[in-house]
Parts: C-alpha cells; sequence; structure tokens
C-alpha cells in the first residue's frame, strides 16, 4: 500500500513519534512533506512523550493527532494511554501507528520476538483497537476500516494500525546526512584499543553490532561486552548498577544520542551518585541511524553542559580523531565520573553483520567475566 493513499485516509494534519524502520516508508514521506515543522510533525524523545505531546495537539484544536511508532515502543505508551487518554480519564482521542517487529512466524532479531507476540494483546489490554495491514491490504479495506475508527475517536477512544514488514511503500528516498568526519564504527574501535580489558555495556542497534564485529576482527573475546540489543535509552543504567556493585572496576559504556534522548532522566541518577568508575561515552550523529537516519534533537541541545548540569565532574566534546584518542586516554587515569560527547557522521557498512552468539550466551560469557573482577 502507497504510504501517500494510507494518510490520504487516515486525514490528519499532525504527526509525531519515534522512528522505525519497518515504518521507514511513513517517515521518510514525513520528511519529504514537513520535514521537522512543529505545526504538523514532531520527531520525539520516546514513545511515551509522543502521545502527551499528540493529547496536548488534541486539547488545542479538537483535531485527531497520529503517534507513529515501532512495537517495542508499547510499553513506554502505557502510562499516557491508561491514565491521561483512556475514555474513563480524558477521553483523548489518538491514531497509533505501530510497526510490528518480531511478528510470530517472522524471524527477526532477538529482542523483538516476545514483544512481536505480545503485541497485539497489549493494544488489547489498553483498549485501542488495532487493525493490522499487511501487504495484500486494500485502499479499499482501510477505507472501511477507518470509518469505523472515526466512531471510536468520536467517543474518546483510540486506535491502532499495525504495519506488517513491506505493507507500506513510498517511492521518493530520502538522504540523511551531517557535517560530522569521524565515522562510528572507527570510533568504536578506538574505544576498544584504549579500553583493554575493561568491560563495555553498549546501546542497541548498530553500535552494539559494529562492537560485536571489532571484537571478531581482533581476535578478542565477547566477554568483555554486554551488547543491550533491546531496551532502547537503558544501557546508561545498567552500566550503573554494574558500576555501583563493582566500584574497584572501570566499566565503560557507548551510547547513542537517540538513546540518551529517551530516557534522559538516566543522566540525571548518574551525575547524582557520580560513580568513580563510570565512563560514558555518547556517541551523537543527530540521527536515529539503526532504524532509517531520520534526526534526533541531540544535534541542537549541548549534551556537555547537561552532563555537568546532572553532576558528572567531567564532561567534554570531541569531533576529531586526535581529540578523541586524547580524552580517551585522560578519562581512563581520571578517578570520577566522566562523559565524552563524539560527534560522528551518518552511515555504515553495507556488509554491517549482526552478533552471530545469542542474547544469552552474550549475558553469560559477560557476566562471568564481570564477577571474576
Amino acid at each position: 500500500m502507497k504510504v501517500e493513499k494510507l494518510l490520504e485516509i487516515i486525514g490528519a494534519d499532525f504527526y509525531t513519534g519515534v522512528p522505525d524502520s519497518q515504518l521507514k516508508p511513513l517517515c521518510n514521506y514525513l520528511m519529504d512533506t514537513y520535514g521537522i515543522d512543529p505545526k504538523h510533525h514532531i520527531i520525539a524523545a520516546n514513545e511515551g512523550n509522543c502521545t502527551a505531546l499528540a493529547a496536548g495537539y488534541h486539547l488545542a484544536t479538537g483535531k485527531i493527532p497520529v503517534v507513529y511508532m515501532q512495537n517495542s515502543g508499547e510499553g513506554n505508551i502505557i502510562n499516557p494511554v491508561a491514565s491521561l487518554l483512556n475514555e474513563k480519564v480524558y477521553g483523548i482521542p489518538c491514531i497509533f501507528m505501530i510497526g510490528w517487529r518480531g511478528e510470530p512466524g517472522i524471524h527477526d532479531e532477538p529482542q523483538h520476538i516476545y514483544q512481536g507476540e505480545v503485541t497485539i494483546k497489549l493494544l488489547e489490554d489498553m483498549n485501542i483497537k488495532s487493525f493490522i495491514i499487511g501487504k495484500d491490504t486494500t485502499d479499499d479495506k482501510v477505507e472501511a476500516v477507518m470509518a469505523e475508527y472515526r466512531e471510536v475517536l468520536a467517543l474518546g477512544g483510540n486506535v491502532a494500525f499495525v504495519v506488517r514488514k513491506g505493507a507500506v511503500s513510498y517511492d521518493s528516498k530520502v538522504i540523511y546526512d551531517n557535517r560530522n568526519t569521524m565515522a562510528r564504527e572507527e570510533v568504536i574501535r578506538h574505544i576498544v584499543r584504549v579500553s583493554g580489558e575493561d568491560p563495555i555495556i553498549s546501546t542497541t542497534g548498530k553500535a552494539s553490532r559494529e562492537l560485536f564485529e571489532i571484537r571478531t576482527a581482533n581476535g578478542q573475546s565477547h566477554k568483555y561486552d554486554f551488547l543491550t540489543v533491546g531496551s532502547m535509552g537503558h544501557s546508561s543504567s545498567i552500566a550503573l548498577g554494574a558500576a555501583v556493585s563493582k566500584p574497584d572496576t572501570r566499566i565503560w559504556c557507548v551510547d547513542g544520542d537517540g538513546a540518551v534522548l529517551m530516557h534522559m532522566g538516566a543522566m540525571a541518577v548518574i551525575g547524582a551518585n557520580k560513580p568513580k568508575n563510570l565512563i560514558h561515552v555518547i556517541i551523537n550523529n543527530g540521527a536515529h541511524e539503526t532504524v532509517g537516519g531520520m534526526p534526533t534533537v541531540a544535534g541542537q541541545i549541548d549534551l556537555v553542559t547537561i552532563a555537568k548540569g546532572c553532576g558528572y565532574p567531567y564532561a567534554v566534546n570531541v569531533s576529531n580523531f586526535d581529540d578523541l584518542d586524547q580524552e580517551l586516554q585522560a578519562v581512563k587515569d581520571r578517578n570520577e565520573l566522566c562523559m565524552i560527547e563524539v560527534k560522528c557522521s551518518i552511515g555504515s557498512r553495507d556488509d554491517l553483520g549482526r552478533p552471530t552468539t545469542s542474547a544469552i550466551e552474550n549475558k553469560q560469557k559477560f557476566m562471568r567475566y564481570l564477577q571474576s573482577l
């Protein structure tokens, strides 16, 4: 189904969401049509953020907003849906557009398997009426479903379109780029070189995939790394939990800008606790690159000032490899909580693979190593 036709049928003029690879045609169309325009399209920090933002739009206009997201974001919308949007509270109508990763019977990565199994059930539990769009879904069928949805929305209810892999398309290509020169994979290679045998906890997406392949290419064990293949935005909290439990072991967190934005409160908790053995590296390309490259707001904010405001004793920004190497060595030798923001380009190798070991194997090896230190 052409995404242009789908949105024509829905008839909304305000969209907010967190980008998803399965909804890339939708995201590209919105960027092509609106860009980032607060009147029509806002990429938010997390899915709960989107839902509340959509509620504000409805309160101000009386119109129906659309929230788009990957199904992994359903957990983030439960609270605002149940305690804000629900008919028993404020009865605020909203249309959710959800990419269905991990659909039963369709091969996917481990972090999507269980989420895919409970996707529809979670919507049912939240009293969100849903319809699945597949490759064979016709325009007429969606029009008929939307007619039913309008009756639900008019009563303050919520509805969802769950989009299967390859179900929507958009012919135009959108190029996402920035002016930064350092490639993320090379940045991680420099981190690995300096960190030595220190444990690393890496964020979800391509960063963890690159870290895994760097270890393989180096002939190194994967026991040093915990690859946070899901749970976007929580790697720094995992690292905090490890750091305070192993105060004599230096812990590195390799984070991403989209992940940091998703649960930025974690930085305040880290800063308040000030673990002297935690090094927080935020690789910032200003994009949700793993799911397509759509922009984050991280290119417009000062993460160094934010980190210092949260209580990080040392925080610095680098944009070239000479400064990166100097700062990596400097923080390794410091005995205090540190943050390095690394400005990098958008892009990765076309042949970038995925971890060849299971998530359980990764956890077990990492636990044995961490507990031996």
